[in-house]
């Protein structure tokens, strides 16, 4: 397992970091099993792990706080992400303000048996909340080592850039760390958002390595699909996995493609994606979310796995640098809503 700088904050993480989105009711129920994973996923060398306290309403962070208990906690990088809508429907209880970061957080240390989060995130942008009051926030909590460093997700980056011009004339920390959408079929972040990063050395978290499954090798045409086997995601995105939808066509052609120069190339597609995620000079860690312990392991042959130049160069033939096959997969509407109907014209 290659290990890789977190940013400028000293800290060195593995190239792949375990998502814990499907430990819980979203995907894996059964916390023994979830458990067995984590400590898999631990023994082959990865000591970076991500959660968030809105997934599954904390279960998955109640599933990780288990696994490390009786001394494995001290090994590992723990990146936490609050800020969604958390389990009911107090207008408070959510966002970026200081009334409900101080109260976020210690739910995740009570449910992760933590005394410290190594990372902790705003897991959206909130555009109610003025960046200062939570960058004060969060420095605040650094200052007292409830946690070490924090971070955003889904930040475009001229809002990246003006954070780091706020922390530096308010005295505060700076985000160290952002964690953005990145794979083949999604390539939009290499246009400004990496480059952004690598400038201000910023670490770089790249989720969903497979697009949300539609690298897992299962969406191939001629074949039958059968979507994601948690019900629960296929119930809540159930518009991202429509093959019949044209806005999904596209996807299932770069897909079949990319399938076809991964079996030339004698290789799984998984690990042709992750490769890929992973390689990128501006990305720290990629985010891999088993919900099996098959999954895990399809992941884990990706570690340490080189794509040759040739492959690279087909694969920017079949999607272009910068180019997202399907635009909502950029997550723009969390992260860019200047470019929703209502903003641009009506």
């Amino acid at each position: 397992m290659e290990y890789r700088p977190l940013g400028r904050t000293g800290v060195s993480v593995s190239q792949l970091c375990l998502g814990g989105m499907m430990f819980g009711a979203f995907g894996n129920p059964d916390h023994d099993d979830s458990v067995q994973i984590i400590h898999k996923a631990l023994d082959a060398g990865i000591n970076f792990i991500d959660t968030a306290d809105g997934y599954s309403a904390g279960e998955s962070e109640e599933i990780i706080g288990k696994a490390l208990a009786g001394g494995r906690r001290e090994s590992v990088v723990l990146a936490v992400k609050f800020g969604v809508p958390f389990a009911d429907n107090d207008p408070n209880h959510r966002g970026a303000s200081r009334r409900w970061i101080t109260e976020a957080v210690e739910g995740s240390l009570r449910r992760l048996q933590t005394d410290w989060i190594d990372l902790y995130q705003v897991g959206v942008p909130d555009r109610a909340t003025d960046v200062d009051e939570t960058l004060g926030a969060l420095t605040d909590l650094a200052a007292a080592g409830k946690i070490r460093s924090f971070g955003t997700s889904k930040l475009p980056a001229s809002e990246i850039v003006e954070a780091q011009w706020v922390a530096e004339r308010r005295g505060h920390g700076r985000f160290r760390s952002e964690q953005s959408p990145y794979n083949i079929l999604t390539r939009a972040i290499e246009y400004d958002l990496l480059p952004t990063c690598q400038r201000h050395g910023i670490g770089v978290m790249a989720y969903s390595p497979l697009a949300g499954g539609w690298l897992s090798g299962g969406y191939r045409k001629g074949r039958e699909i059968s979507g994601p086997g948690s019900l629960a995601r296929q119930r809540r995105f159930a518009a991202l996995y429509n093959v019949a939808s044209p806005a999904n066509a596209p996807k299932l052609d770069a897909a079949d493609a990319l399938g076809k120069l991964a079996d030339e190339a004698g290789i799984s597609l998984i690990q042709m994606a992750v490769a890929f995620a992973v390689r990128h000079p501006a990305v720290t860690s990629t985010i891999i979310g088993p919900r099996t312990m098959e999954h895990l392991e399809g992941y884990l042959a990706a570690d340490g796995f080189e794509l040759p130049a040739d492959v690279l160069d087909r694969i920017d033939e079949i999607v272009p640098p910068g180019v997202t096959v399907n635009v909502v997969d950029n997550m723009w509407h969390v992260g860019t809503p200047a470019l929703t109907a209502a903003s641009r014209r009506r």
